[in-house]
Order: structure tokens, then C-alpha cells, then sequence
């Protein structure tokens, strides 16, 4: 090959890199908005309770009849995209996302935002697993940590503004504006996409699986002792950090006598870390391995939570809160980044799918379970929840002291 042909090819790789990078950028900011407008609801659940009338428990089902949704339908979107390319199924993803999320808007009840919501998270579903299986195509184990630690800084984003401005917002515009801003947002997003989308839009399998066969490939993931370890973890983490964020409203409200201005500043520090240290965990990630950071990832959150068993000042309420969410930046994405490397010959879509199903499943059953073991109080809720997560400290650090770049197994 001749100079100016490596010239040409080096310029069109240097293209193809910057188109990956923008599509990528552009579908962070999607994953963005599904989380701001997952995360919003949980300070609102005191305003939600007075504007329907209902307990706080019940409009508290608006949480995990959406991560449920979301949950299910994860294990099928990875499969499709893989049948008819990742950014068809997007696209239709987040089109249902749209819709519902304005419907959303139009409650007049409990059980009709109950039941948006779960439209809401048969949308959602496809948009950030399928964003994470194209990482996985485009880019070598060894570089998916700094990618996959992009998308999950516009998701911690997208959490902390939400968190945040919903409840800061709500009094001004009213909760049914934050969910048509969001859908407003989202289309032109999905609208700027359309220029990348189809660059990257091809099957990887020629027909669809039958039902067995994906139920078959799902347990073959679970069958060796690194897709066990993994998903178990995802599953388990997910339970502590969504049954304690799920509740952050009412402790705050109760212990502190907050309205949705205060809780709202006082959440703002929720998904921070993520948003400014995403990246450089996953190049931390990349290149010590994953077996330094789980570990310490499980038992920051852990100590955080027991922080807030205590009758500390509101100030160090806060800055629980803040360490509470590095605890979750230092885990799940690095599980992530270990299943698109799982061995065995599931597609990327498939493990994908079973990774949404098994984290999403987790929130929602997390907030069930904390919001029934609550009616013990918060400081026994609070005490059970932070001990089984040290306890899961504990057995991380043997159970991923493998995860090591895998250069170094050769060195």
C-alpha cells in the first residue's frame, strides 16, 4: 500500500471515529433524559400523594411498575436489534417513550399515571442497553470502560437533574410541563440521530430465535461462574441503591420536615460523582481492573446509608447522599462492562438484554421491598439495608479478584 493510499484510509478511519463518537454523544444524551424523568418521580412522591389523594405507598407504585416494565422488556429489544439493527429498534423505542412520556402529562388518577408509566418503560427499555451493545461493537474490551463510562456520566446526569430540578421545578411549571419538556427534548434529539443512526443499522443474525432458544441462551449466561457472580451482583446492588433512593424524598421530608424546594437541593449532590468521574473510572477501570473499584464501590454505599441511621445534621445528610451515588458509579458500570465480555455464544443483544432485565428488575422489586420493610420505620429499614450491602462487600472481594486487565495475565 502506498502513502497516499494509507493517507486515505487513515483520514476515512479519523472520519468513522468522529461519526462514532457523535452518535454515541447524541444517544448519551437521550440515555440523559430516560433517566432525568425516571429519577424525578421519587422526590415527587410526597407532592404526587397530595395531588391524588393517596398514601405514599401506593403512588410509590408508579416507581416499580415502570422499572418492571423496563425490566421485561429489556430482554427483548437486544434480540431485535440484533434480527434488524440496533438503531431501527431504537428508533422505535424511543418513539413509544415519546408518546408515553406526554400521556404521562394527562393523569387524572393514580392508577392512569401508574399505567403511562408502564408504557413509559416498555419505551425507555431499548434506548440504553442497545446503546451499550453498540459500544460493544464498535469498540475492544479494553477501551469499553472509558465509552461505557461516557454514557453512564449523561446518565448520572440526567439523575442528578432530575433528582434535583424536578422537585425544584415542580412549584413553578407543575409536574405535567417536566414531562412534556422531556418529551420535547427527546424528539429533537431522535431527530438530530437520524443523520448517524443508519451508518450502524445492520443485522448480526439473519432470523429470529425461536422462544426457547432465548430462554436457553439466557441460562446459558447464567451457567458459568463469572455470568453468576455478575448478574447476581447487578441484580442485588440494584435492589440496595433503587429500594434506598426510591425513599430519599420521604426521609427527608419526615426526618427533616423538607418540602419539594428542599429536598430537591438536598438531593442535588445525587449522581454528581458520576457525571464529573464516570470516565475516568472506566479508564481507572481499564486499566488496574475491575477487582480494585467493585469492592470499595459496594462498601462506600454501604457506609453511607448507615451514616443516615443516625440523627446527623442535614449538611451530612447531603453529603451521604453525594457518596451514596459514588458508591453506584464505582459498581454498575463496571458490571456492565463485564458482561459485554462474557464467553459463550449468546449475541451482545441477548446479554445486553438479560443485563436490563436482571438491574431494572432490581430497582423495582428495591423499592418494593424497602418501602414494606418501612413500616418497621427508616432507621431499622436503613440498618437492614446497609448491613446486607457489607456483607456483599465482603464476598465481592473474592468473587471478582479475577478482574484484571487481560494484558496482565500475559505479563
Amino acid at each position: 500500500m502506498d502513502r497516499s493510499s494509507r493517507h486515505v484510509e487513515a483520514a476515512q478511519l479519523k472520519q468513522r471515529l468522529k461519526q462514532h463518537q457523535r452518535f454515541l454523544g447524541l444517544l448519551s444524551v437521550i440515555a440523559g433524559l430516560i433517566f432525568f424523568q425516571g429519577y424525578m418521580i421519587a422526590p415527587l412522591i410526597p407532592r404526587f400523594s397530595q395531588v391524588f389523594q393517596t398514601s405514599a405507598q401506593q403512588i410509590g407504585l408508579v416507581i416499580p411498575a415502570y422499572m418492571l416494565t423496563y425490566a421485561l422488556a429489556g430482554l427483548f429489544y437486544g434480540i431485535l436489534s440484533d434480527r434488524f439493527g440496533r438503531w431501527s429498534v431504537i428508533q422505535a423505542s424511543l418513539i413509544i417513550f415519546v408518546v408515553a412520556t406526554t400521556l404521562t402529562a394527562t393523569a387524572q388518577s393514580t392508577w392512569q399515571l401508574i399505567l403511562w408509566r408502564i408504557l413509559t418503560g416498555l419505551g425507555a427499555s431499548g434506548a440504553i442497553p442497545l446503546t451499550i451493545a453498540l459500544i460493544g461493537d464498535l469498540f475492544p474490551f479494553e477501551q469499553r470502560g472509558s465509552m461505557i463510562g461516557l454514557l453512564f456520566a449523561a446518565m448520572e446526569g440526567g439523575m442528578a437533574l432530575g433528582s434535583t430540578g424536578g422537585a425544584m421545578l415542580e412549584p413553578f411549571v407543575g409536574w405535567q410541563m417536566l414531562f412534556i419538556l422531556t418529551a420535547i427534548a427527546a424528539v429533537v434529539i431522535l431527530w438530530r440521530l437520524r443523520r448517524y443512526g443508519a451508518l450502524f443499522d445492520h443485522p448480526h443474525v439473519e432470523s429470529m430465535p425461536s422462544v426457547k432458544e432465548i430462554f436457553v441462551g439466557y441460562y446459558s449466561l447464567l451457567s458459568t461462574e463469572r455470568g453468576k457472580r455478575t448478574y447476581a451482583y447487578i441484580f442485588l446492588n440494584a435492589i440496595f441503591h433503587s429500594g434506598v433512593y426510591t425513599w430519599l424524598g420521604l426521609y427527608l421530608s419526615q426526618r427533616y420536615e423538607l418540602g419539594e424546594l428542599g429536598i430537591g437541593l438536598a438531593i442535588l449532590g445525587y449522581g454528581i460523582p458520576g457525571f464529573l468521574f464516570s470516565n475516568a473510572i472506566g479508564r481507572a477501570a481499564d486499566k488496574w481492573g475491575r477487582k480494585w473499584l467493585i469492592p470499595p464501590g459496594l462498601g462506600i454505599a454501604a457506609g453511607a446509608t448507615a451514616v443516615m441511621i443516625f440523627p446527623v445534621p442535614l449538611s451530612v445528610t447531603i453529603a451521604a447522599i453525594t457518596i451514596l451515588s459514588l458508591g453506584y458509579d464505582l459498581t454498575q458500570p463496571l458490571f456492565a462492562a463485564i458482561v459485554t465480555d462474557l464467553s459463550g455464544g449468546q449475541s451482545l443483544g441477548q446479554k445486553m438484554g438479560l443485563t436490563v432485565f436482571t438491574l431494572f428488575a432490581g430497582f423495582g422489586i428495591g423499592g418494593l421491598i424497602f418501602g414494606e420493610v418501612l413500616r418497621l420505620g427508616f432507621i431499622p429499614t436503613l440498618t437492614i439495608f446497609s448491613t446486607v450491602q457489607l456483607l456483599a462487600t465482603v464476598a465481592a472481594i473474592p468473587l471478582f479478584r479475577s478482574e484484571i486487565p487481560k494484558r496482565s495475565i500475559i505479563e
